[in-house]
């Protein structure tokens, strides 16, 4: 049985490009078997900030990249009106994507043996979907290595702290293999803690319970924060060079 990737990015269009280009570079570097292209297949969900421009871009990928492909998950709806913030109504919309998935990876797998199943960071709902089913679940952080080094410090600072980081303009984090932050500077849905967006993102911080993490960066551009995520949360690393250039790390 012939193997294959799948892709999962989350549904905006950045996430969605993101994604593509790292399917692009595994395709570029290692897609190539016999005379023919390794397959990669990407799931997009449809539903929920679905915009022209995606439909598009869609299009113009598949033309220029044969081996990759797009599979829409069924439509899915969710309640706009709900008195929270559009991250966790997003969140919601990916958790309720999760059967999709499931039954995507299963289809998939009926064809083809799935090596790898990479998730954009906010589809960890489909982590363990990918554990259950045996295949190797890795995440895709396309910010660089000190934010993941914070991100991956977030689940101890929710324990230490109390009240919302809105609310805290004099309160200041230091986190290991990171720059200072402030904490009304945290990523939008970790300001309010009473929001659902707020819990969901502890969860999403817990990358260290997949197979590995892609992280856009290379050793020598961020070594404190490598050293970090190597020591405290991972247990090897491996360097992917091209063309004489490390460009990214799984750990």
């Amino acid at each position: 049985m012939e193997d294959t990737i799948v892709l999962y990015p989350s549904p905006s269009l950045g996430h969605v490009v993101s994604m593509v280009e790292l399917g692009k570079l595994l395709l570029h570097h290692h897609g190539r078997r016999g005379n023919h292209q390794f397959p990669i297949t990407i799931l997009l969900t449809t539903g929920f900030w679905d915009i022209p421009t995606i439909i598009s871009y869609i299009d113009s990928v598949s033309q220029a990249y044969r081996s990759l492909s797009f599979r829409r998950l069924p439509s899915i709806s969710v309640d706009n009106s709900q008195k929270c913030s559009r991250a966790a109504i997003g969140f919601q919309f990916i958790r309720l994507n999760a059967p999709n998935v499931l039954h995507s990876l299963e289809e998939i797998s009926k064809s083809y043996k799935i090596s790898a199943f990479v998730i954009d960071i906010f589809c960890t709902s489909a982590l363990s979907t990918g554990k259950d089913l045996k295949i190797p679940t890795f995440y895709f952080y396309t910010s660089g290595a000190s934010s993941l080094a914070a991100f991956l410090q977030f689940p101890k600072l929710d324990e230490q702290t109390t009240g919302s980081f809105k609310d805290q303009p004099d309160t200041v984090f230091h986190f290991h293999g990171a720059p200072l932050l402030k904490a009304i500077h945290m990523p939008e849905p970790a300001l309010d803690r009473e929001d659902p967006a707020y819990h969901d993102f502890v969860v999403y911080s817990r990358l260290a319970k997949s197979d590995g993490i892609i992280v856009n960066t290379f050793e020598d551009l961020e070594p404190i924060s490598i050293k970090v995520i190597a020591k405290s949360f991972c247990t090897y690393i491996l360097i992917i060079v091209v063309s004489s250039h490390e460009v990214s790390i799984i750990i």
